[in-house]
């Protein structure tokens, strides 16, 4: 199969070295050797993302440990901040596991700001509220910082859930400064490892919490992934071993890198994008809540953004249409994992290329 370099937001473009760390010998889930590389992995993790709180890995999408947020940690009435595709589906979550969710909804390509959530958890009797950080369907960040801080100022209690899929360890927000109770995220976005794990980062207070919830699950509860964590190093079910190989290696790569770098590499990348995407076309998202990760790109000059990625195959490249009602009125480029702005430049220029611009 002929190879193309990913620019989509997931999955995304994979190291060739990492790929082959996949390939190690099998060994038992119920063995030392995977108690004690799960070990290294949340360890990493851990220093990596400079936190205190729990990490778990699990073997899932990033969609199942943002159902297992909420039946871990929500009884009742959980807020949802909306503003794309992936907030709505948190959203939905909620509904499906029977829970009573509440909204603050803005337009796809705006932010929610702290004073629309302060005006809804006001009404009370909400326990939770949850922030999409990095909306991937439209390249929003959210002002993570201000909607954290005065969530802690004047709602204690309220527990702060986040979806970083698309920008954990690619974008940087400090989690334990924040006070941010679960932050959920998967491998195959800023990790810049293949579909099939995802993280979840939970504060000792929504651990707690997962105690008093009856009903929580059997496949994502956190205090028995705790539990077989602290006997073994292990995990309650049998996780994907050649992936937690291959998330050994790569953790290795960031550690070496450093998170700092990472993080400027990542702002660099994007800045680029940003001004490209001004020059030939628009930006998607409000003026300064753009993504660190990912372009939404709007599609100004009417082109056939299938077309252009059908050419950009034929170059071995490929970039993401719009995400649902927005397909073919923006393109997305993605700026995450290990990719470089020598990388962002050849994609680009070969848009340019391609359309003639």
């Amino acid at each position: 199969m002929t190879h193309k370099k990913l620019f989509v937001p997931g999955p995304t473009e994979v190291r060739e070295e990492i790929l082959k760390a996949q390939a190690q010998w099998m060994i038992g889930h119920r063995s030392k050797e995977f108690g004690d590389l799960n070990h290294r992995c949340i360890e990493k993790t851990r220093q990596i993302l400079k936190t205190k709180n729990y990490v778990f890995w699990w073997t899932a999408s990033g969609t199942g440990l943002m159902e297992g947020a909420i039946r871990n940690v929500v009884r009742k009435k959980v807020l949802h901040t909306i503003n794309g595709a992936f907030s709505d589906r948190w959203f939905k979550i909620s509904q499906a596991c029977g829970k009573e969710p509440g909204a603050v909804r803005v337009e796809w390509g705006k932010a929610v700001r702290p004073e629309l959530v302060d005006a809804e958890l006001a009404k009370g009797g909400y326990e939770a509220v949850t922030i999409t950080q990095n909306e991937t369907s439209t390249g929003v960040r959210a002002p993570i910082e201000e909607l954290a801080t005065m969530i802690r100022e004047k709602y204690p209690d309220v527990l702060i859930l986040v979806d970083a899929v698309s920008s954990l360890m690619g974008d940087w927000f400090d989690i334990d400064r924040l006070g941010l109770d679960v932050v959920v995220a998967s491998s195959q976005k800023c990790v810049a490892l293949p579909p099939g794990l995802a993280v979840a980062i939970v504060s000792p207070r929504a651990m707690e919490k997962c105690r008093t919830i009856p009903d929580r699950g059997y496949y994502f509860d956190y205090e028995a992934m705790l539990k077989r964590y602290e006997k073994d190093h292990q995990t309650p079910t049998t996780p994907a071993i050649s992936l937690f190989w291959a998330l050994d290696k790569e953790l290795d790569y960031i550690l070496a890198e450093g998170m700092e770098k990472r993080y400027q590499r990542h702002l660099e990348m994007a800045k680029f994008t940003r001004e490209w995407a001004k020059k030939y076309f628009a930006v998607f998202p409000e003026p300064g809540y753009e993504s660190v990760t990912l372009t939404t790109v709007t599609n100004t000059r009417g082109i056939s953004v299938k077309d252009l990625n059908t050419a950009l195959g034929e170059r071995g490249m490929q970039i993401s249409n719009g995400y649902g009602d927005l397909k073919e009125k923006t393109f997305r480029i993605a700026h995450m994992g290990d990719l470089t702005l020598n990388d962002m430049q050849e994609v680009t220029q070969a848009i340019v290329d391609i359309l003639k611009l």
